[in-house]
């Protein structure tokens, strides 16, 4: 994939480090800014919305810690 693109809440305050993500028709991608070349977490189409509804009831890091088990 070669479309990614990061948040237009990333910005000079936080280094502009966040996560970006890329869009194919069969998939969304998400990788970590700082080191693009790692690994990317990849979902099939459709199953990154459910993701980022699930995570929008887990606005903190220990929430989303809680959340991951």
């Amino acid at each position: 994939m070669d479309n990614w693109r990061k948040s237009s809440y990333s910005g000079p305050d936080d280094g502009n480090n966040c996560v970006e993500i890329a869009n194919s028709p069969t998939h969304t991608a998400v990788r970590d800014s700082k080191t693009p070349a790692r690994a990317t977490l990849t979902f099939p189409a459709g199953a990154f919305a459910a993701f980022i509804g699930a995570l929008a009831d887990h606005s903190t890091v220990t929430d989303f810690a809680k959340f991951r088990g």
